[in-house]
């Protein structure tokens, strides 16, 4: 009887030891099974298992069916493994999809779980999230009237989601605020651009990647080839801060897209094949030109292969704070025509052979996000401050002064971003350096 149980698969024999415990008598007298040698299955935890379930099925105050008590079964295994490995019935399939084709409906919020709350580990660039003023390290304490201590992950992100025009409540406790904050987040039909651009100043560019999905690295060659529109380009700012990752395919055409040989990043696990190495190929779309990357604590998985590339082949000058640290491989298992596993299987390690996992990415320059304000506003008014004041006619004229060509649409940039501007001034001097 033994030898037959043995040779039955994991989820065989468990149903199997269902049925047999079903008949109490069967649990009540067999016998305990031999020591279990490597390789063999715990069958008396097998047993416990069965009468669980047996105990729920015949006593819980409310009915319910098998399937359910299963499938939480499954969830349950899998959340105990770490926090991105979950089970995915038919609508967590199709949500995951659209997330990485970047197109779905809800708040915007890239989102994780810490201590029994939902933590925000970036919001999405042009999202409900990012315009009511999200912040990456907000903690979720309530979705509406509903506490999330308790909750799975999954439970809340299908709160999160829902039909665009629909308000949500959030309640969120954020670092050196003592109260919580209230916030009310209309969802919208989510179309997370990929990539955005703009001209610093002549000769010096920007780009930012939001997250990366199917179409980041041909979408990254737009964006170039809109920047060399404006000039050769001297030097690139490449923004990943807030960037929460996406597909390692996506990051590792990105990377290649900057480096033209050298490793880009590894993978270790336990099966044969998540054991991968992916190299650079020739060609860099910058012609060499100097980068500095953007990161912080927002920025995770996909995002820090990139900064982890860039940094050990010498290819960038990384500047802001310590990266997210989410180096781990997860892997979609099919196991039916309609349900999968997402299962953690390797971790990365960047070319110089560091784990990302728990670690994350030290910048070579440590650059504290700040807003950079007047110590004494002046009070005082200008006569170009006056009401209906008239015009100089030269063209510094605040009435018809042009922007000069290659400027940025918003110059606010510098004074509400201290990191870019720190960037752009790193970029200068790796240029003038290089020319000496």
């Amino acid at each position: 009887m033994k030898k037959s149980l043995r040779r039955l698969s994991v989820t065989t024999l468990a149903i199997y030891v269902v049925a047999l415990c079903l008949n109490s008598a069967w649990c009540a007298t067999a016998k305990p099974p031999t020591p279990k040698t490597e390789g063999q299955l715990p069958l008396d935890d097998l047993r416990t298992f069965a009468r669980v379930m047996e105990q729920i099925r015949a006593t819980y105050v409310e009915e319910v069916d098998d399937k359910t008590l299963l499938e939480n079964a499954i969830r349950g295994m899998l959340s105990e493994l770490d926090p991105h490995s979950a089970y995915l019935d038919e609508k967590d399939f199709s949500d995951l999809q659209s997330a990485t084709s970047g197109e779905f409906a809800g708040l915007g919020i890239e989102v994780g779980m810490e201590d029994g709350f939902v933590k925000v580990i970036s919001p999405i660039d042009d999202t409900p999230a990012s315009r009511a003023g999200i912040e990456s390290g907000d903690i979720i304490i309530k979705l509406g009237d509903k506490s999330v201590q308790g909750m799975s992950l999954d439970e809340a992100v299908s709160l999160m989601r829902g039909k665009a025009g629909e308000a949500l409540n959030l309640t969120i406790l954020r670092q050196h605020v003592e109260k919580p904050i209230e916030v009310t987040l209309v969802r919208d039909a989510i179309k997370a651009r990929s990539i955005k651009q703009k001209t610093l100043e002549p000769g010096y560019g920007y780009v930012r990647i939001a997250q990366f999905q199917i179409n980041t690295a041909e979408d990254l060659n737009s964006a170039i080839a809109a920047l060399k529109k404006d000039g050769a380009i001297q030097g690139l700012v490449l923004d990943l801060r807030n960037n929460p990752g996406g597909l390692l395919q996506s990051a590792v055409d990105v990377s290649d897209a900057f480096l033209n040989k050298g490793l880009i990043v590894y993978t270790k696990g336990r099966a044969a094949n998540s054991n991968l190495r992916y190299n650079a190929e020739p060609g860099d779309i910058l012609g060499g030109a100097p980068m500095v990357v953007l990161i912080n604590d927002g920025s995770a998985s996909a995002a820090e292969i990139v900064a982890g590339a860039l940094q050990d082949n010498r290819r960038a000058v990384l500047l802001g704070t310590n990266s997210f640290g989410k180096g781990s491989v997860q892997t979609v298992v099919p196991i039916s025509e309609t349900k999968a596993i997402k299962l953690t299987t390797a971790l990365y390690y960047t070319p110089s052979g560091r784990s990302i996992q728990a670690e994350g990415i030290k910048p070579d320059i440590v650059d504290e996000h700040a807003k950079i304000t007047s110590l004494q506003p002046s009070l005082r008014a200008a006569e170009s401050d006056l009401d209906k004041h008239l015009g100089n006619g030269n063209a510094t004229d605040k009435k018809s002064a042009a922007k000069p060509k290659g400027k940025v649409d918003d110059d606010n940039w510098r004074q509400d971003d201290n990191q870019l501007h720190d960037a752009l001034n790193i970029l200068k001097a790796m240029r003038l350096s290089k020319r000496a």
